[in-house]
């Protein structure tokens, strides 16, 4: 959005009307879930069976559903009711019913109605009331009142604001020429400054590139902390996430330390008092730790502008992180719409791995692949490592457990090939009922293992700079170069290059 100074404050001062009244509802919706708790209707509708057998089928026990309409509708706890409430702040503040209309009122009610919801549900365990600077979007209902985008402008009241259009990029076009459902305003902080942006959510289907076309097909996937194999019909691979994103580790640990001695300096009283310690030999001065439970905190300028520094080095990050992986996802999806994969949990591997998850985002690979292989008509399947355990099963049925550290699977049979590769080979096999149907897999195994080894030679080459001539090591040497691959596929992702459009 072209916004100038006078404009950049309106926006501001509506965004934080918005935000009084996000707050005041979720406040009011927090209060009728308390009351909704205790009630005497809901306390015995946990007593009851979630399921009741009715027939040869369990269904849902409506006794239970039944008590608890009643505790929602005794305490007013629905999504209109808090429309009304919302209305009614609104109204009693006429300086927050001048600056939003009542179709974003209500949005901001459903908004809050839904967080509340998930904690009454057990989904969440508490709401996040909105500062300022967390508080980052707006959005209408539809496009004929309220906000609304009209003549290729945001119109918002008495705000008629022009936006930087790119006619020449076809996403856009393609954007511009659907109908316009509703509109949302947000910003961002980049490189310090305040940016303004118009988001137009559409009817239809999204543009879709040339080169980012759908196949009809079936696809095995094996996801892992740093990388992702798949197979194909007529092509595998293996492809490392988040291909040649800067990490700015550095920068970043500098930043964090430069601001920790400025809130130091700033705020004496929320620490401990220095003490001398002992490091090796010497007796050193060591600074106090933070005194827990303090909340007023005194952020010089300083602070600040190094704080707005990090936040954009991460924002850089993340962009880098996800527009790599978005390729990754198109190159498999140009081999098949029906997927296949462990049902893994990356929050797991969140708690156990830490930064390698966050600067990798396999979650965001897995979630990608589901919503784009729904939209384009396929199908994302999730079966059980129990059940199937891919990585342990050999040719001939038997299962040998292995080690993380093994990343080459030797079969019984006498094949070689790389573990992640081999599971994801396996998982093109297993039916509806996660069961693995492993005569199929061994009758196709002779036509699709040089679709594997040319898959394997690749990640070989690419990830140590190994010349195409070379062929595929067998032996203890393949385990050797497969277990330098994996550290340095985790470790240092800067040389590794992966021939996404090959």
């Amino acid at each position: 959005m072209i916004v100038s100074s006078q404009i950049d404050r309106e926006l501001v001062a509506r965004f934080q009307a918005g935000r009084q009244l996000y707050n005041a509802c979720l406040n009011e919706g927090m209060v009728r879930v308390n009351l909704v708790r205790n009630s005497k209707a809901y306390q015995e509708a946990r007593k009851l069976p979630i399921t009741i057998k009715k027939g040869k089928k369990f269904v849902t026990n409506p006794e239970r559903k039944k008590l608890f309409n009643e505790a929602w509708k005794q305490y007013r706890f629905s999504e209109y009711e808090l429309h009304s409430y919302a209305t009614c702040v609104a109204n009693q503040s006429k300086w927050i019913g001048s600056k939003i209309d009542s179709n974003t009122t209500q949005k901001l009610a459903t908004r809050a109605f839904n967080a509340a919801k998930k904690v009454l549900l057990g989904q969440s365990q508490k709401v996040r009331y909105k500062v300022l600077s967390r508080f980052r979007s707006l959005e209408g209902k539809t496009n004929k009142q309220g906000i609304r985008w009209k003549n290729n402008q945001l119109v918002w009241k008495d705000l008629k604001i022009d936006c930087r259009i790119d006619w020449t990029n076809p996403v856009i076009k393609h954007g511009l020429d659907s109908q316009v459902k509703y509109v949302r305003i947000l910003w961002r902080e980049i490189n310090g400054k305040r940016r303004w942006y118009v988001q137009l959510i559409n009817a239809g289907l999204p543009y879709q590139k040339p080169q980012n076309y759908v196949s009809d097909g079936v696809i095995g996937l094996d996801l892992n902390i740093s990388n992702i194999a798949f197979v194909a019909d007529q092509k595998a691979g293996l492809l490392p996430f988040a291909e040649n994103v800067p990490s700015y580790q550095k920068e970043i640990r500098q930043l964090q330390r430069q601001m920790a001695r400025s809130r130091r300096s700033n705020n004496p009283d929320n620490y401990h008092p220095d003490f001398l310690g002992q490091k090796g030999r010497k007796t050193v001065k060591k600074p106090g730790k933070q005194i827990k439970g303090k909340r007023q905190w005194n952020n010089s300028q300083t602070y600040l502008k190094i704080a707005a520094k990090k936040r954009s080095l991460e924002r850089r990050k993340t962009a880098y992180a996800k527009s790599q992986n978005r390729k990754i996802v198109n190159e498999i999806l140009r081999h098949g719409k029906h997927i296949k994969t462990e049902n893994v949990s990356v929050k797991g591997w969140q708690k156990r791995y830490g930064k390698a998850i966050s600067a990798k985002s396999p979650g965001f690979v897995q979630s990608e692949l589901l919503r784009k292989a729904e939209s384009a008509g396929g199908s994302f399947q999730k079966f059980s490592t129990r059940n199937t355990a891919l990585s342990q099963t050999h040719l001939n049925g038997e299962r040998i457990k292995k080690s993380l550290s093994q990343r080459v699977h030797r079969d019984v049979t006498g094949v070689v090939m790389h573990r992640d590769l081999f599971s994801a080979y396996l998982a093109r096999f297993v039916n509806q009922d996660d069961k693995l149907l492993l005569h199929l897999a061994v009758n196709q195994w002779e036509r699709s293992e040089s679709i594997l080894k040319e898959a394997w030679q690749q990640y070989q080459k690419l990830a140590s700079g190994v010349g195409s001539s070379e062929t595929l090591r067998s032996d203890s040497s393949v385990e050797q170069v497969s277990l330098k691959l994996r550290s340095t596929s985790q470790i240092s992702h800067v040389g590794l290059k992966a021939s996404i459009d090959s």
